[in-house]
């Protein structure tokens, strides 16, 4: 495929083609998702509970981030590589969201950055989008945000809150994101969401009407052993394969099967007849 840029996926949605994206956060992550198909790499701040272990998305830091965007963009030379603002590294001001989005693309090689947050953040998106920097947006559930949302719950379920998502697309599309992702919003008003825009839209849990859908490479690998969500499927269950090989390499080891003979190197007997 030709190098994917954010003009790309409008074209995408404008014809009724879907938009592919997936998670990844490292160079391997990256050709592996790169070679499948995947328009768009999204370096997400779930690296901090899938990779590093954290409990959730919240202390990740802008230094974590930064080495995994440039492990991902090392591996993607085609897909769009968007890079996750992590938490507190736009929320307080406008100079700190401008300093910190920059280093994604001046030192990481991102082509965009996704940010969470509705219309409260219109006025950052635009100032971004301003500088040069393509933005991505992120609302119904925003996992940053779990604390003061009370947790992993699906958003938009009553006429308030439905009109509250509704009114933030519309102002992050004005403001000049390129596209938002759509999280955990029932299926009917992310589809009237969609059709409202005409930015492309990206689902996680949010139904089939989307211009695309995202989920996290690990939870898609079967790589991490938890319960997943109700909207992720697994496509393979690599935990038990990983497990599996690990241990029969354990095993051998211990019981003096491995290495063998084909494994190891060789040296003229004369040399080591020489050696005192």
């Amino acid at each position: 495929m030709d190098k994917i840029t954010v003009s790309t996926l409008k074209e995408m949605k404008e014809a009724g083609q879907k938009i592919a994206m997936i998670t990844a956060y490292d160079y391997p992550s990256a050709l592996f998702a790169e070679e499948a198909g995947a328009e768009v790499l999204l370096v997400g701040d779930s690296l901090g509970m899938v990779v590093l272990g954290y409990d959730s998305t919240v202390p990740v830091t802008m230094e974590e981030m930064l080495h995994h965007v440039k492990a991902v963009v090392r591996g993607a030379k085609k897909s769009l590589v968007v890079a996750d603002m992590p938490f507190m590294s736009y929320q307080a001001s406008i100079s700190d969201a401008l300093y910190n989005a920059g280093r994604f693309l001046k030192e990481g090689g991102a082509q965009a950055v996704k940010l969470e947050g509705g219309s409260e953040f219109a006025d950052l998106v635009h100032k971004l989008v301003v500088a040069g920097i393509p933005v991505m947006g992120h609302i119904g559930l925003t996992p940053q945000s779990v604390n003061a949302l009370g947790g992993y719950k699906v958003q938009g379920k009553d006429l308030k809150t439905a009109q509250k998502l509704m009114d933030d697309a519309k102002a992050l599309e004005e403001a000049g994101a390129f596209s938002i992702v759509l999280e955990c919003v029932p299926a009917a008003l992310a589809a009237k969401i969609t059709q409202s825009l005409s930015i492309p839209t990206i689902g996680i849990g949010s139904g089939a009407d989307c211009d695309g859908q995202v989920l996290v490479y690990h939870d898609v690998l079967g790589m991490y052993p938890r319960m997943l969500p109700k909207f992720v499927k697994r496509y393979l269950d690599t935990a038990s394969l990983i497990k599996e090989a690990l241990e029969k390499y354990v095993f051998e080891v211990k019981n003096k099967t491995f290495p063998e003979e084909k494994h190891s190197f060789n040296v003229a007997p004369e040399i080591l007849d020489r050696i005192y």
